[in-house]
C-alpha cells in the first residue's frame, strides 16, 4: 500500500498502559510500513516526574515500525494542547494523520482500516473523520462500516482538508447552536455532547474531542466508523487524567478485516437509531447503576 498515513501516539504517565499499547500496535498488518511518532507530555507535578520517566524508558525502546520518532515536552502541555499540536504538526507535514492515546489495544487490523478508509475517501469533502472505536450495539444486520455524525476519539483519523475545519474557540462554536442543532448534536439529547461543551466553556473540562466533533458537526461533516469497533480502551480503571472507572463501553474487538466501505456518502439511519437506542439504555436499570456505583467505588478506595 502506497502512502501510508504517519502514526500518532500521545502518551503521559500510564507505562503499564502504553506498553499494552504499543504491543497491539505492533501486531498490526501494516505496523512495519509504517512511521510512528511518539508524543510524550512533561510531568504536571513532581508526583508525576516517576512515572512520566518509566514511559520515556519504554517509548525509547520501542521497534517494529518503519521509523519512529519521540518528541518529548519539558513542560506539561495537557492532553488537549499536546493533540492539537502533534497532530496539526503531523498533518501539515504528511496531509493526513492515524491518532492513538496511551490508553487503546487495537485489532490487527486496525491500521489497514485507517489507510485503506483515508485513501477511499480523501476526495470526499463531506468524509471528514475516520473511528476505530464502536459502541457495543446489539445488532447483526449492519454493514461492516457506515457514516454516523459523531466523532469518536478513541483511535481516529482524518485528512488536512478537514483538520483545517477544527475550531478551538469555543464562543466561536456555541454561538452556531440553536436549540434543534442542539439536539442533534447530542443525538435527540440521548448522549451529553452539549453538556461537554457547556463544561468546556466553564473550565471544567479540556477536551480537544468535543471541539472536534462539534466543529465537523457544524460543517455538516460525517464520520466512518465500523459497525463493530477494532479497538478496546483500557484506560477506565482511575487511571486517566479524563476517565473514572467503567465498564459500559467495554467492547470485543472485531477479529476481522473491514473491507466493504458505503458508497453512498449520507448517514446511516439504521446505524444511527441503533446507536440511540444503545444509549438511551447503557446505564441499565436503578438496580443496575447502583451496583456499578458502588463497584466504582470500591474499586477507587482500593486503588489508592
Amino acid at each position: 500500500m502506497q502512502n501510508l498515513a504517519p502514526i500518532a501516539l500521545f502518551v503521559y504517565n500510564r507505562p503499564q498502559h502504553t506498553e499494552r499499547t504499543i504491543k497491539f500496535l505492533q501486531q498490526n498488518n501494516l505496523a512495519e510500513e509504517s512511521k510512528l511518532f511518539i508524543f510524550s507530555d512533561g510531568a504536571k507535578t513532581a508526583s508525576d516526574d516517576e512515572k512520566v520517566a518509566e514511559v520515556r524508558a519504554i517509548i525509547n525502546k520501542v521497534d517494529g515500525f518503519k521509523s519512529i520518532k519521540i518528541i518529548e515536552r519539558k513542560e506539561n502541555a495537557g492532553l488537549a494542547n499536546s493533540v492539537i499540536a502533534g497532530v496539526s504538526q503531523l498533518i501539515n507535514d504528511y496531509g493526513q494523520i492515524i491518532v492513538f492515546e496511551d490508553d487503546l489495544i487495537t485489532s490487527p487490523h486496525t491500521l489497514s482500516y485507517f489507510n485503506n478508509a483515508l485513501n477511499h475517501y480523501k476526495d470526499e469533502q463531506k468524509v471528514m473523520h475516520i473511528g476505530a472505536y464502536m459502541y457495543p450495539l446489539k445488532a447483526d444486520d449492519l454493514p461492516q462500516s457506515f457514516f454516523y455524525r459523531a466523532a469518536t476519539s478513541w483511535g481516529w483519523a482524518t485528512w488536512d482538508r478537514a483538520w483545517k475545519n477544527f475550531e478551538p474557540d469555543i464562543d466561536i462554536l456555541i454561538k452556531q447552536f440553536d436549540k434543534k442543532k442542539k439536539s442533534a448534536f447530542s443525538i435527540e439529547n440521548k448522549m451529553n455532547f452539549w453538556k461537554q461543551m457547556q463544561e468546556f466553556k466553564k473550565g471544567k473540562n479540556n477536551s480537544w474531542a468535543i471541539r472536534w466533533y462539534a466543529s465537523i458537526f457544524l460543517k455538516g461533516g460525517l464520520t466512518l466508523n465500523p459497525a463493530q469497533s477494532l479497538v478496546n480502551n483500557i484506560g477506565h480503571d482511575g487511571t486517566g487524567v479524563h476517565s473514572g472507572i467503567n465498564d459500559i463501553y467495554n467492547v470485543i474487538i472485531n477479529p476481522k478485516p473491514i473491507t466493504e466501505f458505503p458508497r453512498v456518502i449520507e448517514e446511516n439511519k439504521k446505524a444511527y437509531q441503533t446507536i440511540k437506542s444503545f444509549l438511551t439504555t447503557r446505564k441499565g436499570s436503578m438496580a443496575t447503576r447502583i451496583k456499578r456505583f458502588v463497584r466504582e467505588k470500591l474499586a477507587q478506595y482500593f486503588s489508592k
